[in-house]
């Protein structure tokens, strides 16, 4: 991708209000009364607004655009609401206006930080507009966390995000990634924006799974959420005060003993005491380092692995947390009651002596703290030793000598536990083996090993290069050192 030439601000109101073809509302609730007043200071308004407005007060508020059942004003189906009424008024009185406009509304809701910090400041915010006259609308939905610490400072903030988004849907909608990092213009380490949702003809070549990866890789946030339908969701919408499992892997591909893996912690999860198995959530996780671990990014790579998990009907994290106190604290946002994280022994037994050999200057339980904290609990699923036959369970875990009593602390109080019923027939699966015979075409071998659903998606698209021909000369050069299951 080119370098791109970065406008100021003031730069890309302008150039929207000299566009004589763009005209629509804007309509903000709440702290995000800011983006309007850019494109009035920077003159030539008139050619571009069509109506301004701000319902601060509640009552107000729910007479123009319907109550909330939550009553949360601050959410996904506010701003909907808000597009939606908005945009049929402009259907309403100004589609006579000329053939040669794209009408647009841009609206948002938004609660700054407070004085009592009791608030941290965070909002939706979208567009809905024509990207040629006459032609159906299009719609762009983001969530956004301010991180300056003081209210004026977000305000601020919020305005030039707003102009961003107007400005991105007219002019950088040619390249994904490009329409992402025009977002931050501006903006850096100020705003997280953890959500992106885009839906219209406009964005035909979009794909909602890598906005989510361009999001994480251009540190618009560090978690971005996926569902097995492929459509970008927020945290805010489907975990609030969840019980939450997350299995952490590279899913290259997800084989039997992975789905062995889903299936038996979270059932587990779902049968502990005092948890409520209807609000369980399972989610799988896919981090850069793992995207990145066999080389270079790719993305056919990467769609290739969403392809695979949401066929198995999962939904998907993106994220930038090596290190899973990254997640946790993600998380906690949203009130999480439980989380449980699965991962294998050997992966289990690596973060043991990391957090050993990285905290010998007095915080080693401090470390440990963080991780096996009261409201989460380390599923382990057992494997088979990476030289022999034998397996590697959680009570005859290896560990360093000087802290084998702080891990069987955690293994008596549960903090880490052992999936149970794990069928020891599948625990020779590799997967770099099998991602080996998927490219080289012999179904014979890797078939067996990887779920039907899998199975059928790979021949479909293709996928990992899958082949269907087999050169006899060919052999497999797999190293078959990755025995996680995972």
């Amino acid at each position: 991708m080119s370098q791109r030439h970065i406008l100021k601000t003031e730069q890309k109101a302008l150039e929207i209000n000299l566009n004589d073809r763009v005209y629509g509302t804007f309509a903000e609730i709440g702290a995000g009364q800011e983006v309007a007043r850019h494109f009035f200071q920077v003159g030539a308004a008139a050619g571009t607004i069509a109506k301004t407005m701000s319902a601060y007060d509640k009552t107000y508020s729910d007479r123009i655009y319907g109550e909330e059942d939550n009553r949360r004003y601050v959410c996904e189906s506010r701003l909907y609401k808000m597009l939606d009424h908005e945009y049929d008024l402009i259907k309403e009185r100004l589609m006579d206006r000329g053939e040669d406009t794209n009408y647009f509304v841009f609206a948002d809701t938004v609660q700054a930080i407070n004085y009592a910090r009791t608030i941290k400041g965070n909002g939706w915010m979208g567009m809905r507009f024509q990207h040629f006259p006459g032609s159906p609308p299009n719609d762009v939905v983001m969530h956004v966390k301010m991180l300056d610490k003081n209210n004026r400072q977000q305000q601020e903030a919020i305005g030039i995000l707003g102009v961003n988004l107007v400005y991105a849907c007219f002019y950088c909608r040619s390249e994904p990634e490009e329409f992402v990092q025009s977002l931050l213009d501006g903006l850096k380490s100020r705003v997280s924006i953890d959500m992106i949702r885009i839906n219209g003809d406009a964005f035909e070549k979009y794909d909602n799974r890598l906005l989510c990866l361009y999001m994480v890789r251009n540190d618009l946030t560090e978690v971005a959420i996926f569902n097995h339908q492929k459509l970008s969701i927020h945290a805010s919408e489907f975990l609030y005060r969840k019980e939450v499992m997350v299995v952490r892997g590279h899913f290259r591909p997800p084989t039997r003993v992975t789905v062995d893996a889903f299936e038996k912690s979270f059932h587990q999860f779902k049968n502990e005491e005092g948890v409520n198995p209807e609000k369980c959530r399972l989610l799988a996780e896919i981090t850069l380092d793992n995207l990145e671990r066999f080389g270079p990014l790719n993305i056919k790579d990467f769609l290739d692995r969403t392809e695979m998990l949401c066929a198995l009907g999962l939904t998907v994290i993106i994220s930038n947390c090596n290190n899973y106190q990254k997640l946790i604290n993600y998380l906690s946002d949203y009130k999480i009651q439980r989380l449980g994280i699965v991962i294998g022994v050997h992966e289990l037994l690596e973060i043991i002596e990391d957090k050993y050999e990285n905290n010998k200057d007095g915080r080693l339980l401090t470390a440990f703290g963080e991780l096996f904290s009261r409201n989460i609990r380390v599923y382990a699923y057992p494997a088979l030793e990476k030289e022999g036959d034998a397996m590697i369970h959680v009570r005859g875990l290896p560990v360093p000598e000087e802290i084998k009593f702080l891990y069987q602390h955690l293994v008596n109080n549960r903090q880490i536990v052992e999936v149970e019923n794990p069928d020891e027939d599948l625990l020779h699966i590799i997967p770099s083996r099998v991602f080996s015979q998927i490219s080289r075409g012999r179904d014979e071998d890797w078939q067996p090993c990887v779920p039907k659903e899998v199975v059928n998606k790979i021949k479909e698209t293709n996928a990992f290069g899958y082949r269907q021909e087999i050169n006899p000369f060919e052999y497999d050069k797999s190293d078959g050192q990755d025995a996680q299951y995972y």
